[in-house]
């Protein structure tokens, strides 16, 4: 494979706009924004672009990264072209053989999580009200509708398997039970009823880019935030209530959220999906959806058991099984698998004395603090 660098990337770009403009491109400025495979080219004549190529994920075949980038093509088209959303970044031209993509460049917008890393949420409520609404607004936007995803996804090739989460919960109730805590009786009808409910979303049958969390969502800095979604390399058809599970547990990067901005995208999601206005089934989805996500991550107890104390990672983990347990008591539903993930957290404060902290305490957990490694 030729050595992915700047001047390769560079003639590339300016080969596939060539081809597409039907007419001599330039590339008169670079800047690779790391540490992603993303940069930004200024054309002659001013005009600013966003290149993203593929580069294998760690322990991925080869075929997985060209999926990536037909996932995020297809997604793209599908919600500026099939549906004038105006939700993400227009495609300009794409070369799948070469892996590379050139999409509009939405400066001066920067990614949420940044911005929640360096002034807290306090000085972006606006900003955490935008996220909330357009991920709705994505879901919303694209139930019943979906289908037409699937049509151009499948123009550019074979999808692959849209489950990549399956083994890891599996992983997740083996290290649930080996803690001391399997998942059985209620609980475990509880589990399968979940389960269905997300592999059968009815209408809660939606799009989603696969990772809805704060720094895959572009805001203005001050002012209206005007949020638009980016990274789409994981898209596909899903139960839409995985979306809002970021508005309620702490994702990867953090220790603490505040669903205070979760009611902002239910509203958004009514307006496509009606049924969310229905308290019993949106709250079993919603609580389904964390519990599916919470197993997700419990997948790596035993990689989190072998940091050192006060590895931030282990916080972070009982933080995310009570989380969950409080929206589902919040909703009043499924209350044998709240009550596991509170065993299960229970059982990781003793085990990890360095975790056993007072996660209500605002002062030392405000909403969005960043999770330390």
């Amino acid at each position: 494979m030729t050595p992915v660098t700047a001047d390769v990337i560079v003639t590339q770009v300016e080969s596939l706009l060539s081809r597409h403009r039907s007419a001599p491109v330039t590339v008169a400025g670079w800047q690779r924004l790391e540490p992603y495979a993303i940069g930004r080219a200024r054309l002659e004549g001013g005009e600013r672009l966003i290149v993203k190529w593929m580069r294998p994920h760690p322990g991925a075949a080869r075929h997985a990264t060209s999926q990536r980038l037909r996932n995020e093509v297809a997604a793209l088209r599908f919600l500026s072209d099939d549906l004038t959303s105006g939700l993400a970044p227009r495609v300009i031209a794409a070369d799948l053989d070469a892996e590379l993509v050139v999409l509009e460049d939405l400066a001066p917008r920067t990614a949420l999580d940044g911005l929640l890393r360096a002034e807290g949420a306090t000085a972006h409520a606006d900003r955490l009200a935008a996220f909330a609404r357009v991920r709705g607004e994505l879901n919303a936007a694209t139930a019943g509708r979906s289908g037409l995803y699937g049509v151009r996804r499948r123009a550019l090739g074979p999808a692959g398997d849209a489950e990549r989460f399956a083994g890891f919960r599996e992983e997740g109730r083996r290290q649930a039970a080996l803690l001391g805590a399997p998942i059985e009786g209620g609980a475990e009808r509880e589990l399968a009823a979940a389960l269905e409910e997300l592999e059968h979303p009815g209408p809660f049958l939606a799009l989603s880019n696969g990772d809805p969390e704060a720094n895959n969502v572009l805001v203005h800095a001050t002012g209206d935030p005007d949020a638009r979604l980016i990274d789409f390399e994981f898209a596909g058809r899903t139960h839409a209530l995985h979306d809002a599970v970021c508005l309620h547990v702490p994702g990867p990067g953090w220790v603490s959220v505040d669903a205070a901005f979760a009611g902002g995208y239910r509203r958004a999601l009514v307006a496509g999906v009606p049924e969310a206005e229905d308290d019993r089934r949106y709250g079993f989805g919603l609580a389904a959806a964390c519990f599916s996500y919470v197993l997700v991550r419990l997948e790596r107890v035993a990689r989190v058991d072998a940091r050192p104390p006060g590895d931030g990672s282990r916080v972070q983990l009982v933080a995310t099984l009570e989380a969950a347990a409080r929206t589902a008591d919040e909703h009043r539903s499924l209350p044998r698998l709240a009550g596991w993930a509170r065993r299960v957290a229970g059982l990781l404060r003793r085990r990890w004395p360095d975790a056993d902290l007072d996660l209500d305490d605002r002062a030392a957990f405000p909403p969005y603090t960043p999770r330390r490694r």
